[in-house]
């Protein structure tokens, strides 16, 4: 991996230098914070669904409201693979497992795809992450927030590990066994709501689910492009990883994933504790940005062809 920065080991001196006071305040795991925020989430989502299933006055102007709530799932369900979310390993789990599949991306698989990524941050060799290029210009970037490269991929992946054929180098064999029953089990279950859909000639998971998820996607999206798309090919954890300044919704929606590159540098700072650990090094942060609109215009700014901008 080329490091183009003298100051690669940043994170890694500055976690070193915190007294075990401060480690053991900001790594305090809560089932209390875990649930309140699933609650708030859910909730949201438990209402949206009550609204569409009754047909409520332009209701279908709630679908894509319901399809972010469902799709930013994805931030709980990173959270839990973390087992950061709450307090109990086994409650971490579950959640993970439930969120998996409303998202349709196996919870087991995820983890051993997602720890790879945190070792190997932006290393152009090893980063699972970057298996799957980032848009270099317009019509890719817009292809990229439709979704469809990640719902073929979220499938694809499925399947085959599925029929037992997952090949991935950050999967360790000693979890292809689990990778493959999760795999089936979800299949299945997905196979058992199909077939009782029709059973009962309803279309009820189609509005709030699936043409949510599928509405959601993009904004989901937008958000993730702005954690490392840009960023440094070099391990320090400031350079390669963007912290987001939003507002406090979004940081809700998103289990305060926003504050990314203290997530990175710091793993194991649950979700609630990360505005903490904000204050303590937010002067080494090298990589931030007000707002995903104003990321995405740049990053849109910065792929759009010469001869588009000297017409302007």
């Amino acid at each position: 991996m080329s490091e183009s920065s003298t100051q690669q080991g940043v994170h890694r001196e500055l976690i070193r230098s915190l007294s075990a006071q401060q480690r053991r305040a900001l790594t305090q795991k809560s089932n209390v914070a875990g649930f309140k925020a699933l609650f708030i989430h859910c909730g949201a989502i438990g209402v949206i669904t009550w609204l569409i299933v009754e047909r409520v006055y332009l209701w279908q102007l709630l679908l894509p409201i319901q399809g972010v709530l469902l799709v930013f799932l994805f931030t709980l369900m990173h959270e839990s693979i973390h087992r950061t979310a709450f307090a109990s390993k086994a409650i971490n789990d579950v959640v993970a497992s439930c969120c998996a599949l409303i998202l349709g991306l196996p919870a087991t698989w995820f983890r051993e795809f997602h720890m790879a990524h945190h070792r190997h941050t932006q290393d152009k060799e090893k980063d699972p992450e970057l298996l799957s290029a980032k848009p270099e210009t317009p019509q890719q970037y817009f292809w990229h927030l439709t979704g469809i490269p990640i719902w073929y991929s979220h499938i694809k992946t499925m399947l085959r590990n599925a029929m037992g054929k997952c090949d991935d180098a950050y999967v360790s064999v000693s979890r292809h066994k689990a990778v493959s029953k999760e795999a089936r089990w979800m299949l299945l279950a997905y196979v058992a709501l199909a077939m009782l859909s029709l059973w009962f000639g309803s279309s009820l998971l189609l509005y709030i689910w699936l043409i949510p998820a599928m509405l959601g996607q993009p904004f989901l999206r937008l958000y993730l492009l702005a954690e490392h798309g840009r960023c440094a090919f070099v391990s320090n954890a400031f350079e390669n990883t963007r912290t987001t300044f939003t507002n406090k919704l979004v940081r809700q929606l998103a289990w305060n994933m926003p504050y990314h590159a203290e997530h990175h540098a710091y793993p194991m700072v649950p979700f609630f504790r990360l505005g903490d650990f904000h204050e303590l090094v937010k002067d080494h942060l090298s990589v931030t940005e007000r707002g995903y609109a104003r990321f995405n215009k740049q990053y849109l700014a910065d792929i759009a062809p010469p001869d588009s901008l000297s017409a302007k």
